[in-house]
C-alpha cells in the first residue's frame, strides 16, 4: 500500500523531543495539541456541526490576542490548532498566528476558506503555519455537506492561491455514514493533484446539538468505512497528516483508550472539560483543567456520550504516544499502510458506562449572565466618569 503519513521533519523532531522530555520528567498526562477557539461565529451553518449553536451575545464574543497567547504559554503544547467558528472572521487572527509562530509552535489554522483569498496577504509562509481547509467531498457533495452552493469552488481557488504563495496546505475531511468509499477515493485523488501537503480525516462526532442527527457513525461502521476507503487507496500515494497508528486505529486494528488531555480546548468560556467535543464544564486555568477534571469518568465504555467516538481529538494523542513507545510497530504500519482485512480489535464493553448528562443550557445561561454582568459593570464605569466630569 503506497499511502503514507506525511509530517514535516522539523515538526516530527520537535514533537518527539517534547514527548521524550515529558516522559523523562515522569509526566503522565500532558498536552500535544492545544485546540484554541478564538470565536464561535461562523459564515457557514453545516448540518453536522454542533459548535455554533449559541445566542448572538456569545457568538459575538472573541478571545483577545493576549487571551490566546496566555493559553498557548500556559498549556505548552508544541502544536496549536485554531478551529472555530471560522477563525478568519476574527479581526486579529493574523496577529494571533504571528505571535504563536514567534513562540515556535506549529499552527494549523482550520478554515472553510471562504475568506482565505481575501485575507491571505495578512499571513506569511512559514514551516510553522499550515492552512487546514475543510473539504468533505467533490463539488456538489461538499456544498451539500456545508449547506451552501459554490463553497467547493471557492475553497479550491484558495488552495491553489495558497500553494502558489508557498504556504503549507492540507485539507481536513469528516466522514459520515453516507460516505461512499469509491467517491472518497476520487476526492482524495483530486486534492492530491491540487498539491496539498496531506489529508486529515476523521469520523463525524454525534454532537447533541447538530441539526443533522441521521448520519453519524457507530464505531463498527467507522472501522469498516475506513477500511473500505483505504482499500481504494492502494497504489495511489495518498498522504495523510496524521500518525500511521491513528489511521490503523480508524481501520479497527488498534485497541486504544481516549486521552482527552492530549488535546485540551480553550475557548470564550474558558478551558473546556473534558475535550473539544464535549462541553461538560469550564475552568479558568489550564492547571485547574488538568488537576481537577475526573478524566477516568470519560471515554468509550465509561460515558454514554463517548460510546461511538473515534475522533482524533481523543485518540490521536494516544496513537502518537504509542508511536514513541513502539517505533517498530509504527514503522510497519507506515510502510505497509493500515490493515484492511481480518479480525478487528475488540470493542470496549458499554455495560458499565454512566448515562449522559445534558448540561449545555446551564453553561450557556451562566455565560450569558457573566456577559450581562460585564456589560452592566462597563455601563456603571462610564456613568461614574460622566458624572465626575
Amino acid at each position: 500500500m503506497d499511502e503514507f503519513t506525511v509530517v514535516p521533519l522539523i515538526q516530527q523532531l520537535r514533537v518527539g523531543a517534547y514527548i521524550m522530555k515529558q516522559r523523562f520528567k515522569g509526566v503522565a498526562k500532558y498536552p500535544l495539541v492545544l485546540m484554541l477557539e478564538p470565536l464561535f461565529r461562523c459564515n457557514l451553518a453545516c448540518p453536522g456541526c454542533g459548535k455554533i449553536d449559541y445566542p448572538d451575545d456569545i457568538l459575538n464574543k472573541r478571545l483577545s490576542v493576549a487571551d490566546c497567547i496566555q493559553a498557548v504559554e500556559e498549556c505548552g503544547a508544541p502544536i496549536v490548532s485554531i478551529p472555530g467558528g471560522e477563525p478568519l472572521i476574527h479581526r486579529d487572527i493574523a496577529e494571533i498566528v504571528r505571535e504563536i509562530i514567534a513562540r515556535k509552535r506549529f499552527v494549523y489554522l482550520c478554515t472553510n476558506a471562504l475568506l482565505l483569498e481575501k485575507k491571505i496577504d495578512q499571513f506569511e509562509p512559514s514551516p510553522y503555519l499550515t492552512f487546514s481547509i475543510h473539504l468533505d467531498g467533490l463539488g456538489e457533495e461538499h456544498d451539500r455537506a456545508v449547506d451552501q452552493a459554490g463553497v467547493f469552488e471557492i475553497a479550491t481557488r484558495a488552495i491553489k492561491k495558497a500553494r502558489d504563495r508557498g504556504f503549507r496546505v492540507n485539507i481536513n475531511s469528516t466522514l459520515f455514514n453516507n460516505a461512499d468509499p469509491a467517491n472518497m477515493a476520487v476526492f482524495f485523488d483530486h486534492v492530491m493533484a491540487l498539491g496539498v501537503e496531506g489529508i486529515t480525516i476523521s469520523p463525524g462526532y454525534a454532537y447533541e446539538r447538530a441539526p443533522d442527527q441521521q448520519h453519524f457513525l457507530s464505531r463498527q461502521k467507522t472501522k469498516q468505512l475506513f477500511r473500505d476507503v483505504f482499500k481504494h487507496g492502494e497504489g495511489k500515494g495518498w498522504r495523510f497528516s496524521q500518525s500511521s497508528l491513528f489511521l490503523d486505529f480508524l481501520a479497527g486494528n488498534q485497541d486504544y483508550k481516549c486521552t482527552p488531555w492530549g488535546n485540551p480546548t480553550r475557548n470564550v468560556f474558558g478551558w473546556q472539560r473534558p475535550c473539544y467535543l464535549l462541553a461538560e464544564g469550564y475552568v479558568q486555568s489550564f492547571g485547574e483543567l488538568m488537576d481537577e477534571t475526573d478524566w477516568d469518568s470519560y471515554g468509550t465504555g465509561r460515558y454514554e456520550k463517548c460510546a461511538d467516538c473515534m475522533v482524533h481529538c481523543g485518540y490521536e494523542a494516544t496513537a502518537v504516544n504509542d508511536t514513541v513507545a513502539h517505533p517498530l510497530k509504527a514503522l510497519k504500519v507506515f510502510l505497509k499502510g493500515p490493515r484492511v482485512e481480518g479480525a478487528m480489535a475488540p470493542e470496549p464493553s458499554l455495560a458499565d458506562q454512566r448515562p449522559a448528562e445534558f448540561v449545555f443550557e446551564s453553561h450557556v445561561q451562566k455565560a450569558l449572565g457573566a456577559l450581562h454582568e460585564e456589560a452592566e459593570a462597563r455601563t456603571r464605569t462610564v456613568e461614574k466618569r460622566t458624572n465626575a466630569a
